[in-house]
């Protein structure tokens, strides 16, 4: 007799190891979040239709992974450092940095151009309903006349879309990254409200995006993207650049 003709038994699955891997691809597809409480065991049972005890099971197998913490008498959270990799001091660098904002331009045309393509390819109606709302959420934060509140609704745009492309790579490396690409926009805002003209050729560059993307054209939207991005960063490199020359000619003046 070979080992092949020998039948083997099929290995059972557990019930908490289904429970788990249900839990993992809801924290990958970014439907459970970095810091967000779980709802209660009891109801988490009832959602999974399984016993607590195997919910429990499940849970501690996520705590052990460090995917999820528990607090005494405060329930179960997202962990928060899940991506604690990239909240390094390399990045508060960064952020310092003159040049680096303008590498961190070049970085968003590479996620944005990706995202927006991914997103007009696969996104769905609730996707696209998300769009429109943060996207109309940037002209009430503009209201406010405050560049920080702006800036996170831009990137609460942007991150709507990376969510749509239903790539969980681009979308947690954007969120990882989230801090620094609100100080980013925040800063560009700041250089860019000396020319406020340009503030509504953005917001139109930011709806031709958007139709792109809920008309389902991903080249487009690819494209409205890097345009969108590229003005940008060529009205920055002309400010910064006449910002750079007024001491020059303060000083020759002087001398004069």
């Amino acid at each position: 007799m070979t080992l092949t003709n020998i039948k083997q038994p099929l290995k059972q699955t557990k019930l908490s190891d289904v429970i788990q891997s249900q839990l993992e691809v809801m924290i990958l597809d970014g439907s459970l979040i970095a810091g967000q409480k779980l709802p209660p065991e009891r109801e988490l049972a009832v959602q999974f239709d399984v016993s607590r005890p195997s919910l429990r099971e499940a849970i501690q197998k996520l705590e052990a992974k460090g995917l999820v913490t528990r607090r005494q008498g405060g329930g179960t959270f997202v962990s928060e450092n899940i991506l604690a990799g990239f909240a390094d001091p390399l990045f508060n660098l960064m952020s310092e940095s003159y040049e680096s904002q303008f590498d961190l331009l070049e970085f968003r045309h590479g996620i944005e151009g990706m995202s927006s393509y991914y997103a007009a390819m696969r996104g769905t109606k609730a996707d696209f309903d998300e769009i429109q709302a943060k996207h109309d959420a940037i002209g009430s934060a503009q209201l406010d006349n405050n560049y920080k509140e702006e800036a996170i609704a831009v990137f609460e745009f942007y991150l709507a879309i990376c969510s749509a492309s239903h790539n969980v790579v681009i979308l947690h490396l954007a969120r990882s990254m989230s801090a620094l690409l609100i100080d980013n926009i925040e800063k560009n805002l700041t250089i860019l409200a000396q020319r406020p003209d340009i503030f509504v050729q953005m917001a139109d560059y930011r709806t031709r995006l958007m139709t792109a993307i809920l008309s389902g054209q991903p080249q487009k939207a690819w494209g409205a993207s890097h345009r969108h991005l590229a003005f940008i960063e060529e009205v920055l490199l002309k400010l910064t650049q006449e910002q750079s020359r007024m001491p020059r000619s303060m000083s020759r003046m002087h001398k004069i």
